[in-house]
């Protein structure tokens, strides 16, 4: 059965111990992962101190270069990376495929932009001259989501390596085999051993050995607010900087003046995409009285006609990544106390031994409730109504969580009011984009978490600004 391996300095690094890596659609065994700890952590971290100077010491444009060239090399591989995404996170093929295509563009528009990304002249009086560098730290840690394994871990990658880190990424118990094949790509790529290295292994551990390290200088985190929250720990122990991309409860805002038939392919697509299984879902669906009716009819027509199958089949809906999430969907919803389930709630009956669940609206919960408020990561949407635009606000802010919202309305003035008002770290108007594309800066507000990845704003994240002041 196949081992995947830790990469740490170049190559393949073997562990004493293993575990399974399951296939969700099937609930059989993939292969073998590698059980990698805190002796694999101090071996990447060790290639990657040593890379470090060296790699910084290499010209923007090279480093331009090869990042592009890194892009071009993903592209090449695209078949076999989409297949491992698909059969790993168990979502459907031309998602994975989407995966892939976003992974190689991050590559290239970091690239493309590390040539410009400069320090700044401040004008102080006749006789100074004072300007700043913006210089990277170091070593970054990274720990990386099952839910988009690839996208993640590039995003993080390449705006490190872009401004002159070298990294040591933890990739999820769950996906750990893209994460992998991009360090060994890298080698292809032409990027020098040690820049990138990738610690197969379980979060507790291997996770846990990365961002306690002393000689990690930045740490970047995307998963639950609770993980989080011990890393930011374990950050703050060492006194590092990080960047927590965590959960979501975000919610599509579907005002009386909408237009309802442009709006329901997005509230569909940004629950269903992956599953639900995205920290930007569209969780919520806040819906004005007056059109509740209507919304709702189309919305739970449109599940209703969702293929769920296999990923590699690529239906509409795959499986959720693990019988463990499985679980925890189920537990949501089960534990309802009130509201109505239009559609779904259910397995379906046809696909015994996988981790699916079928596409489910629930209207009528109390806004209070914990399905309203906390994160359920499925295919599973909660809907409210309201009967003025300070409800809306009231509900559409009402959680913990602050990382995306959207306003449907025609209507520029609310359009405006809402985007201010709406406390998200994106609001999207008559659109609905997942996190947006990789130009826009994507993070959160609240226990959504801080710092900023995606755009030019991500290099702000992964370079420390140095102040030189002289006197002429």
């Amino acid at each position: 059965m196949h081992i995947t391996q830790s990469f740490i300095d170049g190559r393949s690094v073997r562990s004493a111990d293993t575990f399974e890596n399951i296939d969700p659609a099937t609930g059989t065994a993939l292969g073998l992962v590698a059980r990698g700890g805190a002796d694999e952590v101090e071996g990447a971290v060790a290639a990657a101190r040593a890379a470090q100077p060296g790699w910084a010491a290499t010209p923007p444009e090279r480093r331009a270069d090869l990042l592009e060239s890194m892009s071009a090399v993903v592209l090449k591989h695209r078949d076999e990376l989409a297949r491992l995404e698909c059969e790993d996170t168990g979502k459907p093929l031309t998602q994975a495929y989407a995966d892939v295509d976003v992974a190689a563009r991050y590559f290239r528009y970091y690239g493309r932009g590390i040539e410009s990304y400069y320090g700044r002249t401040i004008p102080l009086g006749d006789g100074m001259h004072v300007y700043t560098r913006r210089e990277p730290f170091g070593v970054t840690g990274h720990v990386v989501a099952w839910n988009y394994p690839l996208q993640l871990m590039s995003r993080a990658v390449a705006t490190s390596l872009a401004t002159g880190n070298a990294a040591v990424v933890k990739p999820a118990d769950e996906t750990p085999r893209t994460a992998v094949r991009v360090a060994e790509l890298l080698i292809e790529a032409g990027f020098p051993a040690g820049v990138l290295n990738v610690v197969t292994g379980l979060g507790g551990e291997a996770g846990a050995a990365l961002s306690a390290h002393p000689d990690v200088d930045h740490l970047g985190f995307v998963g639950s607010t609770a993980v989080g929250s011990l890393i930011a720990h374990a950050a703050a122990d060492r006194v590092v900087p990080t960047v927590l991309e965590l959960g979501g409860k975000s919610a599509n805002v579907v005002f009386a003046d909408a237009d309802v038939d442009a709006a329901v392919p997005f509230l569909v697509k940004s629950i269903l995409q992956n599953a639900g299984q995205t920290c930007s879902a569209g969780s919520r669906l806040l819906v004005h009285e007056d059109v509740r009716d209507e919304v709702l009819s189309k919305v739970a027509g449109e599940f209703r006609k969702v293929s769920i199958g296999p990923g590699i089949d690529d239906p509409a809906l795959g499986p959720l990544v693990s019988t463990k999430q499985l679980g925890r969907v189920r537990g949501f919803v089960d534990s309802l106390d009130r509201g109505t389930v239009v559609t779904g709630g259910r397995t379906p009956d046809d696909l015994a031994g996988g981790a699916f669940y079928a596409p489910t609206l629930i209207d009528g919960v109390d806004p209070q409730s914990e399905i309203a408020r906390e994160e359920v990561f499925g295919p599973v949407v909660v809907s409210m109504s309201f009967a003025d635009d300070d409800e809306a606000v009231a509900l559409a802010n009402g959680t913990d969580y602050a990382l995306l919202a959207a306003a449907w309305t025609t209507n520029l003035s609310r359009a405006h009011r809402m985007a201010r008002e709406f406390s998200a770290g994106q609001v999207f108007v008559n659109t609905y984009g997942a996190g947006g594309g990789v130009e826009l800066p994507f993070g959160g507000f609240k226990k959504s978490g801080y710092g900023r990845e995606k755009g030019i704003e991500a290099f702000d994240a992964y370079t420390q600004t140095k102040t030189v002041v002289m006197k002429l």
